[in-house]
């Protein structure tokens, strides 16, 4: 089964090679790293948060977790979103599938998807949940650009997003990364549609738990502050299974809002990108 692009040609080009020059642009772009992948490292990096907006909004900010993750060595990368549309299961994964972008298909890891089951008792293979979304669509030409050579995914996206559907994702993914090189991506936008600086007043108020991999604290803020960021379980359940796996802390590598990117102030969201070491 072939899961077929939606938000190409808006989100993102739906010719390739456009779409190859704009991921490039995003690198060098002001708000992204300024520097081209592969980055000269040899720091362990377990997982990152990153956005999934379109490109010209949040790819610079996006590019800086692809960036960090660039010469890390691993065989596949489990794609964790929100379900914006909350159709098909709660928790969802798919198996003998692949995802077409313009860059080429990236094939879905089946074994892994089947070991998810047994581990957990929530999760199902559901291909509609994954039929309209894009919250993890977006991140794949990023991997296909870095990492052109046939990298399996595992995309799990999350209509259920309360913090026991977050331990039950975290805790799976990280029985199936102790037996396979795994690169944890979760995908959030945060404030939405708020006035710029209050956006950044909310926004660093939650990232502060987050860098601490404080879960508990993440929701209490989340909750508390009434912040709107879309896949808050997605980053809730990478956290955990990063800190699962011996990850110490979280590093903020950029923040940025559209606002701060394309100009209008007045009702903005929030993009982060965030590794975990």
């Amino acid at each position: 089964m072939i899961r077929k692009p939606v938000v190409a040609g808006s989100f993102y080009p739906d010719n390739s090679d456009e779409l190859e020059q704009m991921i490039q642009n995003c690198f060098t772009h002001k708000f992204g790293p300024n520097s081209n992948p592969p980055k000269q490292s040899i720091e362990r990096v377990f997982g990152v948060i990153c956005p999934h907006a379109g490109y010209m909004y949040s790819g610079p900010i996006a590019s800086h977790s692809y960036y960090e993750i660039s010469s890390q060595r691993f065989d596949l990368a489990v794609i964790i979103g929100p379900n914006h549309l909350a159709i098909g299961s709660k928790i969802a994964t798919m198996s003998d599938a692949k995802w077409q972008t313009p860059l080429g298909i990236s094939e879905v890891d089946s074994e892994s998807s089947n070991e998810l089951l047994t581990i957990a008792d929530n999760i199902e293979q559901d291909y509609f949940s994954h039929s309209k979304d894009h919250s993890l669509e977006v991140q794949i030409p990023f991997l296909q650009k870095i990492f052109p050579n046939n990298l399996k995914i595992l995309p799990i996206i999350m209509a259920k997003q309360d913090i026991d559907a977050a331990k039950e994702v975290g805790n799976a993914i990280s029985q199936i990364a102790k037996s396979k090189k795994t690169m944890i991506i979760g995908s959030s936008d945060f404030t939405h549609y708020e006035e710029n600086d209050f956006a950044h007043k909310q926004d660093m108020s939650l990232i502060e738990p987050i860098l601490k991999m404080d879960v508990n604290g993440f929701y209490e803020t989340l909750i508390g502050k009434k912040i709107s960021a879309c896949g808050y379980g997605a980053i809730a359940a990478t956290m955990i299974a990063c800190k699962n796996l011996g990850s110490k802390k979280g590093e903020l590598l950029a923040y940025a809002t559209s606002g701060d990117v394309v100009g209008n102030k007045e009702s903005v969201v929030g993009y982060g990108s965030i590794k975990f070491v």
